[in-house]
């Protein structure tokens, strides 16, 4: 074998090997926090960032340009010194691609709004699927899990259960942390548990069909055959509308149309006068509480 074709095949290997599923970018505020020197907080956001885009969470191999990109945003109100308790919320964000474009459509964009863990500066955060080690490791783990679940449940019909199932598994390892969002009973009853309980359950099955139909289905046709794509996505409604009726103001319903309130206006502000009214109707009772919004699709 000549060197030139060793060479290469190295470098492709290197390619595809090095390349983690997920582009993370990572941010961690403290505006509210007095402290003379705020060191600590940057150095939590490079551990953070290097072990989101790191660590190797699946079996698949990814290229480069094919990451998840994903933003996580800390915002930390309270941080104790005496053992390095830090406290806030989270802002989790993901965006898939859309083929033969340079868009990219938003999956998950919400708050966690009570997050509490431990970091020791410089201390390496280590993770392990089966056993609980930390609350930041496993709020990391949880969430690098529900980002690549919604991912695969938008390119294959419940692509994403594997990864469902594994953060289900963070969070029944993270029973024992004192911090809010891991159990059941917490209140409110809108945390990571039942994040991720009701994905795996069948009554939301048609919320995980919607995603993909909205996506592959729907946002990859919109290029070329774009009243193809918007059948589509009115499936979707359609399946979600299967959802609320039996889980009426869902955690999850709600979490979907977070991400996809303005996009849906955009794209149904092509349509015409006729589908218009309906998909008005439709949105206004599935997410009432952007109703306002969804009424700019007839301008």
């Amino acid at each position: 074998m000549n060197r030139v074709l060793i060479a290469l095949i190295f470098l492709l290997s290197r390619f595809s090997v090095q390349a983690q599923e997920l582009n993370c970018q990572v941010s961690v505020l403290s505006p509210g926090v007095q402290l003379s020197d705020k060191r600590v907080f940057t150095t939590l956001e490079t551990a953070i960032r290097e072990f989101m885009s790191n660590k190797k969470w699946t079996s698949d191999q990814f290229l480069r340009d094919e990451k998840i990109e994903c933003n996580l945003t800390f915002n930390i109100n309270k941080y104790s010194t005496s053992d390095q308790t830090f406290e806030g919320t989270l802002q989790i964000q993901s965006r898939r691609p859309v083929y033969n474009s340079n868009y990219g459509s938003i999956l998950l964009n919400f708050i966690d709004k009570d997050i509490s863990f431990k970091y020791l500066e410089y201390q390496p955060i280590e993770f392990a699927d089966n056993a609980y080690i930390s609350g930041l490791a496993s709020l990391l783990g949880y969430y690098a899990y529900v980002i690549i679940a919604m991912d695969y449940d938008s390119f294959s019909p419940l692509g994403g259960t594997p990864h469902w199932q594994k953060a289900q598994s963070v969070v029944n390892n993270a029973i024992t942390d004192p911090a809010k969002g891991w159990k059941g009973t917490d209140i409110p009853p809108r945390n990571r548990f039942w994040l991720v309980e009701n994905y795996l359950n069948p009554i939301y099955k048609p919320l995980r069909d919607a995603n993909y139909l909205y996506h592959r289905k729907g946002m990859d046709n919109m290029y070329d055959k774009m009243e193809l794509g918007r059948t589509s996505i009115l499936e979707a409604l359609q399946k979600i509308q299967q959802v609320n009726k039996q889980r009426p103001s869902s955690y999850n319903v709600q979490l979907w149309f977070n991400a996809k309130t303005d996009e849906l206006v955009n794209i149904f502000k092509q349509s015409s006068p006729a589908e218009k009214v309906a998909v008005i109707q439709l949105l206004g009772e599935l997410d009432p509480t952007n109703n306002n919004k969804y009424r700019q699709i007839n301008q």
